[in-house]
């Protein structure tokens, strides 16, 4: 049987005009600004002026990424298609999609198969533009910060000690490390600098975390761009930049509203990735998704001990959230390549591989259920290949952790292949009662916040503070920002920092090579491994195959 590619499925779908999904979710069309037919921003004084009482929260997470699949966002977009199904009033809330995955190795974020949001081709390329626009405002504080010490540089930066990059929202390892301003006296101060991809920048996060215009400008102003001879910190504010910023954001910080192949409402807003970032879709379109409907359905990126753990301990803190249910998903396919099976040999029965494999899935339920002490289940992406014998060991052992799992097929089937998990996702969010805590104080040690992650939620035993981490540590504490949530960024690949080490891997420690501030975010970030805040191109780029008819249809897009 040959299958529809996810284009060309999302290509056939009859979508209905955007005006019509946001009569269907309550939206007053005073809130509605149109992008086109079938994509539209809604204003932020809906969340000030509505009344309504907040839905529901249920998070979608994953067990560790590998080159199997999980199909996240696909189940994410499935489960509401659904709960729409059994007649639950329901709005889902994901992330934008990047240009440098969607041209790169991963191609694109807007789900798969059946079960995905559209127009499917805006939403992996220019979509309404928020990208771009903090593409700009951070190469704006770029650009400040450089014409400020070229006039005169009244603050004295030194310009060995800048930590603000420009960024571009593509895959390029040729920007890493770059030399500028070369070419004489008029052509600026030459130094070091480098790019990040946009959605590492911290604006990102920045306009992912503000809840109005005010407090993204205040969130901007305290932006660190570098420090002065004195070792001072040098801000965005202090280059009186944050103004401008804002300005070129004021669009970009309201969330974007487009729909599911089967009509239900849907907002895409935002894109930090989980590896190097927090991982979540905008606090105001969560908001929003919890104002709209009775059930708000979000996702966070990567496995749950990165886009989970910082949905949890970061956003849901920040933006005083509690999740009423979490899914937990997983296949066959990849819990065997957890427990060290050949991807060609993922096709046949193999309950010796899937027993050294469930361990992961094991721990991040036991996080969720344990840790942060809240309701779940596990969904299983069905696979052809997948045999009774598997899916039944899968069961029994998540049984003993007290949790269910429950088999989706809305890649193949879209909502209706995902009623059974929006009947337990409903059931838990109405019979189970979490006790949602997180997994660290604030009032800790930077050190000991790090610890208390790698710890509990990754299974290891302890971290190692390189000196320069430690100095860095004992820098920001005494800048004042001791008491700020963490944000690791780490392999998606494995629970420790080594990405060769899968499945549920114990006696390691973590080493954090660098710690700096994302004043404005309100996080620090702390650096393990080898990650990478500028991805590079594969050998084989999806960008080879994408390309665009006489007529402007797109081909190549997944």
């Amino acid at each position: 049987m040959a299958y529809l590619s996810d284009i060309e499925i999302a290509q056939q779908a009859e979508m209905r005009p955007i005006t019509e999904i946001a009569d269907f979710a309550g939206i007053d069309r005073k809130y509605l600004e149109q992008y086109g037919n079938y994509k539209a921003k809604i204003d932020l004084s809906l969340l000030k002026e509505s009344n309504r009482e907040n839905g529901k929260l249920i998070l979608v997470t994953a067990i560790t990424p590998t080159p199997a699949g999980e199909g996240k966002t696909t189940t994410t977009i499935g489960l509401a298609d659904g709960m729409h199904k059994i007649g639950k009033n329901v709005c889902v809330a994901l992330r934008e999609p990047s240009l440098g995955p969607v041209f790169g190795i991963k191609g694109g974020a807007a789900g798969g198969g059946y079960a995905q949001v559209v127009p499917m081709e805006d939403i992996n390329l220019h979509f309404t533009g928020d990208f771009h626009a903090i593409g700009a405002a951070n190469n704006l504080l770029a650009a400040m910060l450089d014409n400020h010490i070229h006039q005169g540089n009244a603050l004295g930066i030194d310009v060995r000690r800048i930590t603000w990059k420009r960024c571009v929202d593509m895959n390029d390892r040729q920007l890493r490390y770059v030399t500028d301003g070369l070419g004489g006296k008029v052509n600026g101060v030459p130094r070091e600098d480098g790019f990040d991809i946009t959605v590492a920048s911290e604006i990102m996060a920045v306009l992912c975390l503000a809840s109005s215009i005010t407090d993204l400008k205040e969130r901007l102003s305290r932006i660190i761009v570098g420090y002065t001879f004195s070792d001072e910190p040098v801000t965005a504010g202090q280059l009186n930049a944050a103004g401008a910023m804002a300005a070129l954001l004021k669009d970009a910080l309201k969330p974007n509203l487009v729909q599911t192949l089967e009509g239900t409402p849907a907002l895409v807003h935002g894109g930090p990735f989980a590896n190097i970032a927090h991982g979540c879709n905008s606090v105001t379109a969560t908001k929003m998704a919890m104002k709209l409907a009775d059930y708000a359905i979000t996702e966070a990126g990567f496995g749950a001990d990165l886009g989970a753990e910082k949905f949890l301990d970061i956003k849901c803190r920040m933006a005083g959230l509690t999740p009423s249910a979490v899914v937990m998903v997983a296949t066959v396919r990849a819990l065997k390549m957890h427990g060290g099976l050949d991807k060609k040999a993922l096709g046949d029965e193999n309950i010796e591989a899937l027993e050294k494999g469930i361990p992961n899935l094991l721990r991040h339920v036991s996080n969720i259920k344990n840790v942060y002490k809240l309701p779940c289940v596990v969904a299983v992406n069905r696979f052809p290949t997948d045999t009774d014998n598997e899916i039944n060991f899968i069961i029994k052992k998540c049984k003993e952790l007290g949790v269910n799992v429950v088999l989706s097929n809305v890649w193949a089937e879209g909502g209706n292949g995902g009623i059974e998990l929006a009947k337990e996702v409903v059931r838990l969010c109405e019979e189970e009662k979490g006790d949602f805590t997180f997994s660290y104080a604030l009032d800790g040690t930077i050190e000991e916040k790090i610890e208390a992650v790698v710890k509990k939620v990754y299974g290891g035993d302890g971290v190692v503070l390189t000196p320069n981490a430690k100095k860095q540590a004992q820098k920001l504490a005494e800048m004042g920002f001791e008491n700020c949530p963490i944000c690791v960024a780490k392999t998606q690949y494995s629970f420790s920092d080594d990405p060769t080490k899968l499945g549920a891997p114990s006696g390691f420690t973590v080493t954090v090579r660098n710690i700096k501030i994302s004043a404005g975010a309100g996080f620090i970030v702390v650096l393990t491994g080898d990650i990478m805040t500028m991805p590079g191109l594969p050998k084989s780029p999806a960008a080879e195959r994408i390309d665009i008819d006489e007529n402007g249809k797109i081909t190549g897009l997944f």
